[in-house]
Order: structure tokens, then C-alpha cells, then sequence
């Protein structure tokens, strides 16, 4: 028999993956914490192509939202010391694990239904919830845009006991405080098309007509008047 001091990680709580509506209501952790998750985002470039030019001019386009993904396992069958759920869970689930296989009561289905009903419309915001997601340095807010259930293991009544759960959350921001996108802080490209004036350049993008002469000048433009359809002219930044 080992006698000494006890392993220090046992008196330490396992933190668990909490999944909540973004009002916090309806919060569930989840059975098993995953053993991964990826956070990726992009931002998309386009090419603006002018007469007599050698190669596009790249223009940023915009940024997207971040994307999470991650795994999630159920088990009913047996029942670990890494279980999370609420206390009665974790006890209903050792109790479960004690069994024979027939005799399980626990359909795991009961528990990733939880996940999965996330995508299901509010009927009183007419859209799915807004959610947040909470694990250690992990703070989420978004949407369940996708999840796929896999069942694995079946008792002998055909009751599922154990099942994976692939989810995919989509990033939300709020627009209120976002900086306009026609702000003149950055140069901009844009194509002339027929009727077009530096004037009207100028009044769409900064505000102000007067300020075509600072658009001529970045072009090298001698006459205003002549402007050609499909040319690229350049709007500069306004200090």
C-alpha cells in the first residue's frame, strides 16, 4: 500500500467546458472536456486590374468571423473521475456504470441533445441562440452552425451509450462601435466607370467635394474632366 503525500492534481476540480445561452441562462458543462479545439479565421484580398497595367492592384476586401471547432465525447457506459455535468448527473452516471449492459438507463443521447438543440430557433428571437463558451483562457461568443452526432456503442436494446459530437461555432461581434468602412484613414482603389468625376470620388469618400484636387494629385491627373472608363485611381489617406 502506497502511503505518503496524495497526488496534487486529485485535489484540484476539473475545470469543465461550460456552454451557456449569451444571457447566461440554460448552462450546461459538458460529460468530457475536449481533447482539442481549433480557432481559425481568413481575411480576403481582391485584385483590382487597370489598362496597361503589368499585374492587379491588391485591394483588402474585408475580414471574416472566427471559426471554432472541436470534439465532443458521451459516454454512458462507464463513468470516470473526469465526468462533468452537475452533481446529480455525475451520480446518476456512476450508479449507470455499475450495471450490466442491459440493465444501462442512461440513453447518451439525453445529454448530446443538449448540444445539438443549441441550433434550434429561439421562437421568441426567431433565430438560435446566441452562445458563450467558457474553459480555462477560452471565452467564445457565437453561433452552433454545425454539429454531427456519431453514435458508436449500443446496449442490447439498441439504447445508445456512447456517441462523438463534431461542433462548429461561428464567431459573433456586435456592429455598434465598429469604425464605418468608408472611413479615409487608408488608401483605396477603385474603378472609373462612365459618368464618374473626382468630385463625386471625393464627396462619397470623404464628405466633401472640394477634396478631388488631393485625388488628382495622387494620380498625377493634369485634367479632371478627362477620365477614362476602366481606369484605377487611387483615393488617398486624409491626414
Amino acid at each position: 500500500m502506497y502511503i505518503g503525500l496524495p497526488n496534487p492534481n486529485q485535489l484540484i476540480p476539473l475545470k469543465k467546458l461550460h456552454i451557456a445561452k449569451e444571457d447566461g441562462k440554460d448552462g450546461f458543462d459538458v460529460l468530457y472536456n475536449p481533447e482539442k479545439y481549433v480557432r481559425q479565421r481568413q481575411v480576403q484580398y481582391s485584385d483590382k486590374a487597370g489598362l496597361s497595367m503589368d499585374m492587379p492592384i491588391t485591394q483588402f476586401a474585408h475580414g471574416s468571423a472566427e471559426i471554432l471547432t472541436f470534439e465532443l465525447f458521451f459516454d454512458s457506459m462507464n463513468a470516470g473521475a473526469e465526468v462533468g455535468g452537475s452533481f446529480g448527473d455525475r451520480l446518476k452516471m456512476e450508479a449507470n456504470s455499475k450495471v450490466p449492459s442491459l440493465l444501462k438507463f442512461i440513453d447518451v443521447s439525453t445529454y448530446t441533445d443538449k448540444v445539438y438543440k443549441l441550433m434550434e430557433v429561439d421562437p421568441k428571437l426567431h433565430v438560435p441562440p446566441l452562445l458563450r463558451l467558457d474553459w480555462g483562457s477560452l471565452h467564445f461568443t457565437g453561433h452552433l452552425i454545425q454539429c454531427k452526432q456519431t453514435y458508436t456503442r449500443f446496449n442490447e436494446r439498441g439504447k445508445p451509450v456512447r456517441a462523438w459530437l463534431e461542433c462548429t461555432f461561428r464567431q459573433f461581434i456586435s456592429n455598434s462601435g465598429t469604425k464605418s468602412l468608408e472611413s479615409p484613414d487608408t488608401t483605396k482603389y477603385r474603378t472609373v466607370h462612365q459618368g464618374d468625376t473626382l468630385s463625386g470620388f471625393a464627396g462619397r469618400e470623404y464628405g466633401e467635394a472640394g477634396q478631388w484636387r488631393e485625388i488628382a494629385k495622387a494620380n498625377h491627373i493634369a485634367n479632371p474632366r478627362l477620365l477614362r472608363s476602366g481606369d484605377t485611381i487611387a483615393l488617398p489617406a486624409l491626414k
